[in-house]
C-alpha cells in the first residue's frame, strides 16, 4: 500500500483484489476497524469509525484508491465506533439493519448532546491523564491521551447521521465486478449485527461478532449463547478471509476461536475465580477478560469503546 494513505487512524490492506481491510491503531480516531469493496461500478464502505476525522481519511483512500466514488456504507451495528463517522457519507445510501437503525436514533442522541456539553469536563480529564503519563511514560496511556484528543476534536462538528435505508435479514448488491450480500442473524454481541459476504472471494466482513487475539466487549444487550449460534451459522459458508471488528485480519479459524472464548466464560461464570487461559494470555487488553466474567455472572455488559 501507498505511504500516500497512511494516517495515524488505520492501516490499510488490501485482502483480494479490489477489497480493503481498514485496521484501525491505537490512540488513532477510528478505534473499531472498517473497511471498502471495489464492487466495479461502484463502492461500499463497511462502518465508519468512531470520528470525523477518521472516516474521511476513510473516504478519501476509498475513493483514490477505486477511482470513483462511494455509493453504499453500511453499518454493522449501533455502537459508537461503527457509525459515528457517518456523517462524512451524507450524500450515499447509508445501510443498516431495522434493529440497528431504530438504536442509534434512541440511544445515540442524548449521548452526543451530553457529550458535547461536557467537553470542558473532557479537556480536564485529558490535562490529568497527561500528568500521569509526564510521571510514568506508559505507552497505554499515551495511546488513551491520543485517543481522547482525537475524541474531543471531533465533537463541536458531529452530527448524527442515521441510516437512510434499512434492510430485514438480507440484501444483495450486484456490481459488475463482484456481488456483495449484507445480511444479519440478529443479535449476540449488539442488539442486532450485520456482515459482508463476498461469496467469490470467500471474504466477510464480521464487525464485532469477531475479536482477532483481543478480548471482546460485552454490553447489557449481549448475549454470548446467541452469539455462539450466530457463529456457528456463519462457519457453514465458504469463507478463508475474516475482518473482525477489532484486531488483525483473520481466517475462518477465528470464528472457532471466538466460539471457544465465548463457551469458556460460561464455563467459568459458576467458579470464584479464573485465570487467562493459555490461548487467550497474550491477547489485547487482558483487564476485559475479568470485565467479561463478571459481566457473564451478573448479566450486565459494560462499554469500553463508547
Amino acid at each position: 500500500m501507498k505511504n500516500e494513505f497512511n494516517n495515524i487512524h488505520f492501516t490499510l490492506k488490501e485482502v483480494k483484489k479490489g477489497i480493503y481491510a481498514a485496521i484501525s491503531k491505537p490512540g488513532g480516531g477510528a478505534v473499531a476497524n472498517a473497511g471498502f469493496v471495489d464492487l466495479g461500478d461502484g463502492v461500499i464502505v463497511f462502518d465508519t469509525f468512531n470520528t470525523q476525522q477518521a472516516s474521511k481519511a476513510l473516504r478519501d483512500a476509498a475513493e483514490r484508491i477505486t477511482n470513483q466514488s462511494v455509493t453504499w456504507v453500511v453499518n454493522s451495528h449501533y455502537h459508537g465506533d461503527h457509525v459515528r463517522g457517518n456523517q462524512t457519507f451524507k450524500d450515499t445510501s447509508i445501510l443498516s439493519s431495522e434493529t440497528t437503525f431504530e438504536k442509534m436514533k434512541e440511544i445515540h442522541p442524548p449521548r452526543i448532546e451530553k457529550q458535547k456539553a461536557d467537553i470542558d469536563g473532557l479537556t480536564q480529564y485529558i490535562e490529568s491523564l497527561e500528568k500521569q503519563l509526564d510521571e510514568s511514560g506508559e505507552a497505554t496511556l499515551q495511546d488513551q491521551v491520543s485517543f481522547l484528543h482525537e475524541m474531543k476534536r471531533s465533537l463541536p462538528e458531529l452530527e448524527l447521521t442515521l441510516p437512510n435505508e434499512t434492510f430485514r435479514e438480507e440484501k444483495t448488491i450486484q456490481g459488475t465486478r463482484r456481488s456483495a450480500t449484507l445480511f444479519t442473524l440478529g443479535g449476540g454481541h449488539s442488539f442486532c449485527d450485520s456482515m459482508l459476504y463476498l461469496p467469490e472471494e470467500k471474504v466477510i466482513f464480521m464487525g464485532d461478532l469477531v475479536f482477532v487475539h483481543c478480548h471482546p466487549t460485552f454490553f447489557d444487550e449481549t448475549d454470548p449463547r446467541k452469539w455462539m449460534d450466530i457463529l456457528r451459522k456463519v462457519k457453514k459458508l465458504d469463507i478463508e478471509t475474516v475482518i473482525p471488528g477489532h484486531g488483525d485480519i483473520g481466517t475462518k479459524e477465528d470464528i472457532d476461536i471466538m466460539i471457544l472464548y465465548l463457551t469458556h466464560l460460561l464455563s467459568v461464570q459458576h467458579k470464584e475465580s479464573a485465570e487467562i487461559p493459555p490461548l487467550y494470555k497474550n491477547w489485547a487488553s487482558p483487564e476485559v477478560y475479568f470485565q467479561n466474567i463478571k459481566n457473564v455472572k451478573s448479566k450486565k455488559g459494560t462499554s469500553v469503546h463508547e
